[in-house]
């Protein structure tokens, strides 16, 4: 879940509807809604307003433009990128964005495939080789299936990487002579000086039992990585995790025939999925590390003193070929332990312990990197996520990065200059820049634009791409140098999307801000309508509060679709609309994200309704008109603020809401939360729970074919509305997953997201 939102395919079925009016009581509500309706559309904004649409939303035309498969090349000087048209790897410089080379080319490309155009590219470490990917299938959210094949630079030949079947998150030996990969849960291994000789390296993968060199479904999830394998320094090994997943237990959901895509194979009976999936507190899968001799084929188990119940989130080959980085965690994840494994004596010693209470998040595995004698490691020790540069022997050399700001990303260590390179809030948790820090800890902003900022640098940190953006300013990527932050070049500016935006004449987000009645200051973007008269006005909350999670930022990528553009569209319409930052997210320190322990959904709903109280406060707001939504966590988060206690919401939609943390999986669930058994009373504080409080009308929203948030959430708490006598309206999905797209189904959902705030409204004005 984690920031969690948006995957796979299918359309709309069932609409469950709930109405206890009588019919007099339908019929005087539909005369003075039709009477409402026509308010409404007579105080539309302007006509230029009402020209963005669901319809243009939901097609992507408002979408912003970046640079597909930017990649720095190893001379420093230049990246690669795709082509538009996804036909090229083209070779560009870093100093004046211009192209110098043509990497691969489809047109041009020798072999006895043809390729229209391609999904991705990988290069070898001496940039000789491109492993080229092409007919890509999603599996979970990370993990994909593809064809790859191997495209050689100079001779321009494509030629299949395997012709077993399409393989899962390839990888290069460090001298780009071989190419491992996943296929079934087992690894495999080209070697390509013979003559591309194909080895099957395990033989003990099988579905929902055994999994080789990628991780289970929840360690994919929640720690973020697709790829559990890795080539020693000199290719002479391949180390990897096994993941035991037998005792692990099963979660099955059906597939129907459906449309758009049809699954013609459950047109006569339903299909089933089934897959392991850990639910708090349930069984996870065995881990253990492993090593293969390539050349003797001998696999070893490693002497790791992992907790029987711990993890292995990343692996990682330092320039030693003795030495393999471990990373491991206990099932608290409080305690981070990183370990110096030999993959031929299997000798494993713990070089470093990192114990941050009450829990480590993921961020120190997304950032850790290796230098050319030490390593990178990201911690909250201090109470703010920093940098530490260790040694190979887990020896603290220096905390690179210091003071109150809080730092989010890590782009990479200079060993020349000791200088590190960084990105972290800056003056403010809503906004990021790139800043480098000296070997005496004098810190260089590099980004000179006031909003967010993230950089790619170049392989010697001479350069680096820039994506900035800001509340009202889509993305603008640039060239810069890495001494003083200078643009060099601006590759993309969206200045066709900024036109087009401003030529609708839209009202902007403003940030604001406030103090709940506990103390607690809290910020927040407002989007109002252009014309706001005297007249109050109903108001629609999004957010999703997760534990770390920021939606407030000066960003383009505020709000549901970006730009703020459905929350401009809504205020089109004439409502005001509000997203404030509770209690336990993120860009504030450790103290104000991790107050929620063991209590998710308590006070960030308390929050949620604090801010609807302050907002009926303002002259301008309609009180009896407040509603609030969102997605995932916000679903979940929607339902804990209609069942606080106090009735402040006129209505809420609930999308992919979890409904009780003991249906989610256990590496989240049990980071934030412990297990049911140690933190009962924790987790039984849930909308199911709650049901009896439900105030204000609910709409809840589900993909039946949910992988992350079960169907089973919804079921549950729905059932508990039931018995509790409670109205609902519910829409399910059919064969969607999390996302909830596919054909029409993404404009359907926010149609009806859009129509059950009109009822509010209309509702409100009938009385």
């Amino acid at each position: 879940m984690s920031g969690k939102w948006r995957h796979l395919s299918q359309n709309v079925s069932q609409l469950q509807l709930n109405i206890r009016n009588d019919m007099t009581t339908r019929l005087h509500i539909i005369i003075t809604s039709l009477v409402a309706m026509l308010t409404l559309t007579l105080t539309l904004t302007s006509a230029s307003a009402a020209e963005l649409t669901l319809e243009a939303l939901t097609r992507g035309e408002f979408a912003a433009r970046g640079i597909a498969g930017l990649t720095p090349l190893a001379d420093g000087e230049r990246y690669a990128q795709l082509s538009p048209d996804r036909r090229q790897i083209i070779a560009r410089s870093f100093r004046s964005g211009q192209q110098t080379d043509i990497l691969f080319d489809a047109a041009t490309a020798k072999g006895d495939v043809r390729l229209d155009a391609i999904d991705g590219y990988i290069l070898s470490p001496d940039e000789k080789n491109i492993l080229i990917q092409t007919q890509t299938q999603a599996i979970y959210r990370h993990s994909f299936t593809a064809v790859y094949y191997i495209y050689n630079v100079r001779n321009r030949t494509l030629e299949p990487l395997s012709k077993g079947g399409p393989q899962e998150v390839p990888a290069f030996s460090a001298d780009g002579t071989q190419v491992a990969f996943v296929r079934d849960n087992n690894i495999f291994l080209v070697q390509m000086l013979f003559g591309n000789a194909e080895t099957q390296v395990t033989k003990d993968g099988q579905r929902n039992a055994v999994i080789n060199g990628k991780p289970d479904w929840v360690n994919e999830e929640e720690f973020s990585f697709s790829r559990a394998f890795t080539f020693n320094a000199d290719g002479t090994m391949l180390t990897w995790i096994r993941y035991d997943e037998t005792a692990v237990p099963e979660f099955t959901f059906p597939f129907y025939k459906g449309l758009a895509p049809e699954r013609t194979d459950c047109a006569e009976y339903p299909g089933t999925y089934t897959y392991k999936y850990p639910v708090a507190g349930a069984q996870n899968a065995t881990v253990s590390v492993q090593s293969y001799d390539i050349k003797s084929h001998v696999i070893r188990t490693m002497k790791l003193p992992l907790d029987a119940e711990g993890y292995v989130p990343r692996i990682f080959a330092t320039a030693d070929p003795q030495r393999i980085l471990v990373l491991t965690q206990n099932r608290h994840q409080d305690c981070l332990d990183i370990y110096a494994a030999n993959p031929r004596s299997t000798e494993c010693r713990l070089i470093v312990r990192d114990r941050v209470e009450p829990y480590i998040t993921e961020e120190p595995y997304k950032n850790m990197q290796l230098t050319a004698d030490g390593f990178v490691l990201m911690s909250e020790r201090s109470g703010t996520n920093q940098l530490y540069l260790y040694d190979m022997n887990g020896t603290l050399r220096r905390q690179l990065t210091t003071g109150d700001a809080v730092v989010t990303d890590f782009y990479g260590y200079d060993e020349a200059s000791s200088q590190c390179y960084y990105a972290a809030t800056d003056g403010s948790p809503m906004r990021r820049a790139v800043f480098r820090a000296d070997a005496k800890g004098r810190v260089t902003k590099l980004s000179h634009e006031s909003g967010t900022n993230r950089a790619i640098f170049s392989a010697t940190k001479k350069y680096f791409v820039n994506i900035y953006s800001n509340l009202n300013t889509p993305p603008v990527t640039t060239l810069c140098a890495a001494a003083d932050g200078k643009t060099l070049a601006t590759l993309e500016d969206n200045s066709a999307l900024a036109a087009k935006v401003t030529g609708l004449g839209l009202p902007a987000p403003e940030f604001f801000s406030f103090t709940t009645s506990e103390g607690v200051k809290l910020n927040g973007y407002m989007v109002k309508p252009a014309a706001m008269g005297s007249e109050k006005h109903p108001v629609v909350m999004y957010q999703y509060s997760g534990p770390g999670s920021q939606q407030v930022l000066d960003s383009w990528q505020v709000g549901n679709m970006g730009g703020a553009l459905y929350e401009r569209y809504l205020a089109s319409q004439g409502f005001i609309c509000v997203c404030v930052d509770g209690r336990g997210t993120g860009g504030r320190g450790a103290q104000f994200e991790k107050q929620t322990y063991q209590h998710l959904g308590q006070l960030e709903a308390r929050d949620q309704v604090e801010t609807a109280l302050y907002l009926a406060t303002l002259p301008y707001v309609d009180k009896n008109c407040i509603g609030i939504w969102g997605w995932s966590y916000g679903g979940f988060m929607t339902l804990m603020s209609m069942t606080e206690g106090r009735p402040v919401f006129a209505a809420g939609v609930a999308v992919a809401p979890v409904t009780s943390y003991r249906y989610y999986d256990t590496v989240y669930t049990e980071r934030f939360m412990r297990t049911p058994r140690e933190n009962a009373s924790g987790y039984d504080d849930n909308p199911i729970t709650r049901a009896s409080q439900l105030n204000g009308s609910l709409l809840i929203c589900h993909g039946s074919a949910d992988d992350n948030v079960h169907l089973r959430n919804t079921a549950e708490l729905t059932e508990a509305l039931v018995q509790a006598g409670k109205p609902f309206h519910q829409l399910i999905y059919t064969n969607r997953n999390h996302s909830i797209y596919g054909g029409n189904t993404r404009l359907h959902l926010y149609r009806a997201i859009t129509d059950w705030f009109r009822q509010m409204r209309l509702r409100a004005s009938a009385h």
